[in-house]
């Protein structure tokens, strides 16, 4: 048989737990607005039966229900949707990168426009063709000289806004890793808080939601890989655990990033302060901070399971194929086969290489044909186009005018003949057709088609990045929709959950009050035995 005061306890039970659950359901709506919040849940258990299983349990009709308790408080996750949403992340953080380096590089060629290089070369073939009216024209000669600076000019302003950009991202690959460790140093850290928690049996919901926060950030600089390690001692079932985030590899292999406490840092060979790159990049690495003989911090590079010296990751076959940090070296260029003179790939250094490319053929075909004519003195032709700076060879950013051309432009050769003949203008006519004229260092096509060849590759990549970003964020838009609906807090909900936690709450005070009655009645409307 039951205590008399037994329908107390029970009842106290239902306040507790009730109070409880409300206690939660105020922590969601504080929280409501709180960004990667995760709304929580009490769990409710009943509590043990009375009587207890037992060789000498009293006999009863049946089990007796105690009151309830809550078992645990846990924050309400779909991992599955998490992975997709670190996915799309990933994949955004790739294109989002990717477009807006294209970007740059379309608005520092400006093509097809006004001012760009393609309409300043026509205006120079132009200025050539008036010449060869009018050789003998001082102003047409001073206008074909302008011309001429002017398409240096645009060689020289592209070349060096390009450089810029390619050391702009070269910056950013620098502070992506910075992040990179900084988040990885982060999540470490609250693995550490984690595993001093857990085993005590308590669920440390708000650090969970701290954590995944960082891996959700971390996703976007490359696919990552997640395992739990449960804890030790009095941890609940439920408990998450420790985290070890692995980098995952185009081939498969994992790098360990984070492993419980632990982390590791990301760098990049060959440069001077281990993120940034001056040069095409190579490979990365990881290294752990250690301390020295002189306790001293000094880098240790280690392997994937940390036990031993690590090799660089080379990027022609195993680096990751999408994230934002692949993006940034792809765009800044590396070396396919991770040595310092392999070839270089890379859309800022490939297209620096073809505008020298093109530039050095331009000028070299223009001097050719130029010296095989005479100026308005009877003078040889000499090199229309020459190198800024002598110790360099010709090229897009050293690509200048003759200044012996500049200050006299009766220099010009426009005459194919050996003597000087004022009226003839029909090299500058030949200098005028190269325009059309299939270069053979430029693959047997002329200079224009190979810069339209070169703007329209640039803006089909363009339209690819664009349309794929816009396809991620699509995406990525409706996982966090569905994310949202698991795990975000709605207010019309909690606002529910608390009329029906209240209600319980007050069932459960009338019930002690409705007990308090029964033995009010016991012990004070019975009478006294013997009077």
């Amino acid at each position: 048989m039951g205590s008399t005061f037994m329908g107390l306890e029970t009842s106290r039970r239902g306040l507790t737990t009730q109070q409880q659950a409300l206690y939660t359901v105020g922590h969601n709506i504080s929280n409501a607005n709180t960004i990667g919040y995760s709304r929580q849940r009490v769990n409710m258990q009943p509590t043990q039966g009375f009587p207890g299983v037992g060789t000498n349990s009293p006999t009863m009709p049946g089990f007796l229900g105690t009151g309830v308790e809550a078992g645990s408080i846990e924050r309400i996750r779909d991992k599955f949707v998490d992975n997709q949403y670190r996915q799309e992340t990933n994949k955004l953080g790739f294109w989002q990168s990717t477009s807006q380096v294209i970007t740059q590089m379309e608005d520092i060629l400006n093509e097809p426009s006004n001012y760009g290089l393609a309409q300043t070369m026509n205006e120079f073939w132009n200025s050539l063709q008036d010449l060869s009216v009018h050789p003998e024209d001082g102003g047409a000669r001073a206008v074909v000289v302008q011309r001429g600076v002017a398409v240096a000019d645009s060689f020289n302003y592209m070349s060096t806004s390009l450089k810029q950009v390619q050391d702009n991202t070269g910056k950013e690959i620098g502070i992506s890793l910075k992040d990179i460790n900084s988040l990885a140093e982060q999540i470490a850290n609250i693995n550490r808080q984690i595993k001093d928690v857990e085993p005590n049996g308590y669920l440390p919901n708000d650090l969970y939601d701290a954590r995944d926060n960082l891996v959700d950030e971390l996703s976007s600089y490359f696919p990552i890989d997640l395992e739990y390690q449960k804890s030790g001692g009095n941890a609940l079932a439920i408990s998450e655990g420790s985290l070890t985030v692995s980098i995952k590899l185009a081939d498969g292999t994992k790098l360990k990033l984070v492993d419980g406490a632990d982390h590791a840092e990301l760098r990049t060979k060959g440069s001077t302060d281990g993120v940034t790159p001056t040069e095409p990049v190579t490979g990365f690495y990881l290294v752990k901070k250690e301390l020295d003989a002189d306790k001293k911090p000094i880098d240790k590079p280690i392997n994937n399971d940390w036990s031993a010296e690590g090799e660089e990751v080379h990027l022609a076959n195993k680096f990751t194929e999408t994230g934002k940090l692949k993006s940034l070296v792809n765009s800044y260029g590396y070396r396919v086969d991770g040595t310092p003179t392999g070839t270089v790939i890379g859309k800022l250094p490939e297209m620096l290489a073809n505008l020298d490319k093109m530039a050095k053929a331009f000028a070299e075909e223009f001097n050719k044909i130029h010296k095989t004519g005479t100026d308005l003195n009877g003078a040889q032709g000499q090199d229309f186009f020459v190198v800024k700076d002598a110790s360099g060879s010709m090229s897009a950013s050293n690509i200048v005018v003759n200044e012996t051309i500049v200050k006299d432009p009766k220099q010009i050769a426009a005459s194919d003949s050996t003597d000087a003949e004022p009226g003839n203008g029909k090299l500058a006519q030949k200098l005028a057709n190269m325009k059309f004229t299939a270069l053979t260092d430029l693959g047997g096509v002329s200079t224009q088609s190979y810069f339209e060849g070169l703007i329209g590759q640039l803006g089909v990549d363009g339209q690819q990045a664009n349309r794929l970003q816009y396809n991620s964020e699509t995406l990525l838009q409706s996982v966090t929709e569905r994310r949202s609906s698991v795990s975000s807090v709605s207010l019309d909900e909690e606002m529910t959950n608390m009329i029906t936690f209240q209600k319980a709450y007050s069932a459960s005070a009338r019930m002690i009050t409705a007990i308090d009655e029964i033995l009010d009645k016991i012990i004070n409307g019975m009478g006294r035995v013997g009077l």
